[in-house]
């Protein structure tokens, strides 16, 4: 069994590509649990054609503790057969996150959810900034990570903050970077420059996800592409991105990079003016000012 997980910036666009990448690997005959680790409890909607699913936190707190709760209460069989669990979170501004989401594995693992699956996969609320989001590679569970990314700049910075946190686990849980999962927002450039990153940072653009309005007609009828349009280009976009996960063998512990490299990559690109040009364009900017 392997097990994987999708980060990225909030708004990437991740839960969306995740569910539809693993829809695909159904597809393909894999068995898959999806474990949800984003308080939200909407890793599995699409699966599921829900709002939002149950999760482990919210039932134990309703009953008191999770040793009350059941495997079926909080387990359900979605598209394709798909196990989707969510942990949930904490009530908002109390507790961590974090927490919740090792409670709900331990709970998992011990109720003997992992058994006769070929991958589970992990949904992580956005960037690595707490360590209760991380805890999916702090605690050795998930090991191999794809980071949603774009040609945007946040987008990119906090891909290069989740790469910190692999590496920061990287020699004591073995967790590798499987690689960068492009999701087009249609920017300049945009395919040269996240292979760019991903040479930066000892990786792979594993995939360029074009995009393609099909994906929010879809997501609107709680549906994954796969099963919403299953003979569309989109559709097939996701099925490679599937067939090259499962035959992934290019993991490998990231090398990120400054903030300072982050941007003269930008500037090399044409994407970011550099300072000299900024201060140029500030200038004449004050001179046009001062005429009017």
């Amino acid at each position: 069994m392997r097990q994987i997980a999708f980060y990225g910036k909030g708004g990437i666009g991740k839960s969306t590509t995740s569910q539809n990448t693993l829809a695909s690997m159904a597809e393909q005959g894999q068995r898959i649990m999806i474990v949800g680790c984003d308080p939200k409890a909407d890793s599995t909607r699409l699966m599921l054609h829900s709002k939002a699913q149950t999760s482990v936190l919210q039932l134990a707190a309703e009953l008191g503790a999770v040793e009350d709760v059941e495997l079926d209460q909080v387990l359900q069989e979605g598209y394709r057969g798909v196990k989707c669990v969510e942990s949930g979170g904490p009530e908002p501004g109390v507790g961590c996150a974090g927490r919740g989401i090792i409670t709900a594995i331990n709970f998992l693992e011990e109720e003997g959810a992992y058994e006769d699956l070929d991958f589970v996969s992990y949904d992580v609320l956005g960037d690595v900034v707490c360590g209760g989001f991380a805890m999916p590679i702090r605690e050795g569970k998930a090991q191999e990570i794809y980071i949603v990314v774009s040609g945007e700049m946040m987008a990119m910075y906090a891909a290069n903050n989740i790469a910190r946190g692999v590496l920061k686990y990287a020699q004591s849980g073995g967790v590798r970077l499987g690689g960068l999962i492009c999701n087009s927002r249609n920017t300049d450039r945009e395919v040269e420059l996240i292979e760019a990153l991903a040479n930066k940072l000892n990786t792979q653009m594993i995939h360029f996800v074009p995009r393609d309005n099909v994906v929010q007609h879809a997501e609107l009828r709680r549906m994954t592409v796969n099963e919403y349009a299953p003979d569309s280009k989109q559709a097939d976009e996701y099925a490679q991105l599937a067939d090259k996960i499962i035959n992934n063998k290019k993991l490998t512990v990231p090398t990120p990079i400054t903030m300072d490299e982050l941007e003269e990559l930008m500037v090399d690109f044409g994407i970011l003016d550099s300072d000299e040009k900024y201060q140029e364009a500030l200038a004449a900017e004050e001179k046009v000012v001062a005429v009017v």
